[in-house]
């Protein structure tokens, strides 16, 4: 990093880097963090406090819930919007910075007051997440209401947008009407310190088994149920397949001799870690059938390892997956029998299988990895600054 360029840059998010292992967006936030360090400049962590507003807010969920029987998105409504706002705004005083980067804080830069520059990083905007992530679900008419304010506030406050997928810039762009000259798609990496040897994983082979490997969280949002009925439909199929799980337990009913489950792997331990990337070795495809999805950095760990990705048609996942070239995009009331009988096409077809491991790789190599995300967005904040001072 050239030290003229060197800039003093405020890392915005919601989250407690000090919790670092207790939020699901820890390891993508902490790689992107390193990725700006390396790219862009110094790197401090600032997030609002514990808070009254907080409080109220959940009480209004937990009341809407037991009366209603609906949501309030409590983490994210006006009210914590401008408490965090005024929090923020009083740690950024407190010493000179050049930029503010602020990842999925849509909620803690709509109401902030500064004339900082501020990137706004998303893999989705509210609009996209109401009845399709499960957690804007059931949304009181109000809380859907203040979720629409505050993105629009933050899409309009930012001086650069980055997108994660063109699925959630063009929300963006068509549903809040931001400046389409600012925003900017930019996918996220594969959250992996060192990528496992690029020959190596063009040489790699299909195993005897048809190796299909989920990861994944919740059994029924990621789609659990179709991965069975696809390891079910493969043995009708006439091919010996079996079904790795990794990183939930589905229910009981969900039970077969050729199914492994592994309820969680921790990355920050090397022994867990190494028995990550040794399934991502052994797998023959990495399968998601999943029901909602903006992103997936399980998908671009997959690509590391060239593994041929099957997955459903929804969400950010055609930044990832090219259809029939480093995977397989199935429409979304695609169920077991049509997962089979393309994998089952493509595992019997080696000359094909090959190239898809090939064109995983290479896409990982050329977009799913931290680098390339730092490289993109350093050129984006250069330009950014460009323009401010024209």
């Amino acid at each position: 990093m050239d030290k003229a360029t060197t800039r003093s840059i405020a890392f915005v998010t919601q989250f407690n880097p000090q919790d670092i292992h207790t939020w699901s967006w820890a390891g993508t936030f902490s790689h992107m963090a390193r990725a700006l360090e390396k790219y862009s400049g110094e790197v401090s962590w600032i997030s609002p406090a514990p808070c009254k507003e907080q409080v109220i807010a959940r009480s209004i969920h937990r009341s809407a819930r037991l009366l209603l029987h609906r949501r309030y998105a409590y983490h994210n409504c006006l009210l914590v919007a401008k408490r965090h706002a005024h929090m923020i705004a009083a740690q950024l005083a407190k010493r000179r910075f050049d930029l503010i980067v602020a990842p999925v804080a849509a909620t803690e830069i709509a109401f902030l007051e500064t004339r900082i520059p501020i990137i706004l990083v998303e893999d989705a905007t509210y609009g996209q997440l109401i009845n399709y992530n499960a957690e804007y679900t059931h949304l009181l008419e109000c809380s859907k209401r203040e979720l629409h304010i505050i993105e629009q506030h933050a899409l309009q406050k930012a001086s650069a947008i980055i997108s994660s997928s063109s699925w959630a810039a063009q929300s963006a762009i068509d549903d809040y009407q931001a400046d389409a000259r600012k925003v900017h798609v930019v996918p996220f990496g594969a959250n992996f310190e060192t990528p496992p040897d690029a020959e190596m994983i063009r040489q790699r082979q299909r195993s005897g088994r048809c190796r299909l490997l989920f990861v994944g969280a919740n059994w029924q949002q990621k789609g659990g149920d179709i991965a069975f009925e696809t390891l079910l439909r493969l043995e009708q199929l006439g091919i010996e397949a079996e079904l790795i799980i990794c990183g939930c337990v589905p229910p009981p009913s969900f039970s077969h001799s050729r199914m492994r489950i592994i309820p969680f792997l921790d990355k920050q331990k090397p022994a867990e870690r190494k028995e990550l990337e040794h399934l991502y070795m052994q797998a023959d495809f990495a399968l998601l059938p999943t029901r909602n999805e903006c992103f997936s950095i399980a998908l671009c760990e997959a690509t590391a390892y060239g593994l041929p990705v099957i997955t459903t048609r929804t969400g950010g996942l055609s930044e990832l997956v090219t259809d029939g070239k480093n995977g397989l995009l199935l429409p979304y009331d695609a169920r077991g029998d049509a997962y089979a009988a393309q994998i089952a096409e493509l595992y019997r077809d080696e000359q094909r299988y090959h190239s898809f491991v090939r064109a995983s790789r290479t896409a990982f190599e050329k977009r799913l990895n931290w680098n390339a995300w730092g490289c993109s967005v350093k050129n984006i904040i250069d330009m950014s600054f460009r323009q401010m001072t024209q």
